[in-house]
């Protein structure tokens, strides 16, 4: 097997349980401490659009550590040209996978004309997956939702999926809720709209041959087992975030890695020397801590833990000193 394909082959086996892209969550920094805890799962970028690729910083929105592979990219936009050359920048830069967001509703996603709104016209998505494969040789898949608006029926979504397979996708991830592109914040997109599995469960039924990962209110490693009896992965988003050590039983449960699972304690001892290698390069404390909130989440001295990284990590010139002090102060 060649490395190409062997770097295929392990995105694959990583796609059984993958974090969900969320903005202002899945930074580098997050993705780094997410690693220590799993071995295998595929991480994901947050949303970047084409606009901010052709027109911005791209080390800004692409760098990205070795540690944290597989790891995958997701792109915002509707014009074919543009996220086929964007999609060439990823690849340049080595992410596993490039992901194209149709599943966004907020408004601002909404009046740029990507996001969800696109599952109302699957020719455009159609064309715009055909042109990003046409550019690179890994993986393009979609992330979108059950439907949108009163383009919600199973009929509309056999028909999307279909359109888009047509085209050469072989991946859908599959928010199991409607979205709603008036009168709904974000969140309210997350929660409200009902969770309806058994949509996503017959998508793979129809279309055996693709690769369906289902997304939404996957909270436990039950439900994970439970969701990979019907449907080829598993998508966490939230959960992940908030309650991140829960993601410590994956490897051994879900992959059959044997490797030690870490404690707590043990896994911020690990993330220590990359928290202080980006404090040199000028990452300020509270852009790193931010993320790691969660860690204790459930446990004893967890109000304590947030308590005191949010006192004490968000001075200028902060070191690693208040995180080291974190640490001593959860574990006595």
């Amino acid at each position: 097997m060649g490395h190409l394909e062997s770097e295929l082959a392990s995105v694959e086996r990583s796609r059984k349980v993958s974090i969900a892209p969320m903005m202002d969550c899945t930074d580098r920094h997050f993705r780094y401490f997410l690693r220590l805890i799993s071995r295998n799962i595929l991480l994901y970028s947050e949303m970047v659009v084409t606009a901010a690729l052709l027109k911005g910083n791209h080390r800004k929105f692409l760098d990205f550590d070795p540690f944290e592979k597989p790891v995958a990219f997701q792109l915002g936009g509707n014009d074919p040209k543009d996220l086929a050359v964007c999609s060439k920048i990823v690849e340049d830069t080595g992410y596993d996978e490039i992901n194209l967001n149709i599943g966004c509703p907020s408004g601002r996603v909404k009046n740029g004309g990507f996001g969800a709104c696109l599952m109302a016209d699957p020719r455009l998505v159609a064309e715009c997956v055909y042109e990003m494969q046409q550019t690179v040789s890994i993986p393009v898949t979609i992330k979108t939702r059950i439907g949108i608006d009163q383009h919600d029926s199973y009929s509309q979504l056999h028909h999307f999926v279909g359109s888009i397979s047509k085209a050469g996708c072989k991946t859908f991830i599959i928010h199991a809720r409607k979205a709603w592109l008036k009168g709904f914040s974000p969140k309210q997109n997350r929660i409200i709209p009902p969770l309806m599995y058994d949509f996503v469960y017959q998508i793979k039924n129809d279309f055996p041959q693709l690769s369906i990962i289902i997304n939404g209110g996957i909270k436990d490693m039950d439900q994970v087992e439970d969701h990979l009896l019907k449907v080829d992965g598993v998508m966490i988003g939230r959960e992940a975030y908030q309650n991140p050590y829960f993601l410590s039983q994956i490897d051994r449960r879900i992959f059959n890695d044997n490797h030690p699972i870490l404690s707590r304690q043990q896994i911020l001892n690990a993330y220590l020397p990359y928290v202080q290698k980006q404090l040199n390069a000028g990452v300020r404390l509270h852009q790193i801590t931010r993320h790691i909130f969660g860690i204790y989440h459930a446990a004893k001295g967890a109000r304590h833990w947030r308590s005191y990284l949010s006192d004490n990590t968000f001075k200028k010139h902060a070191s690693t000193e208040p995180l080291i002090e974190a640490m001593a102060r959860i574990a006595a």
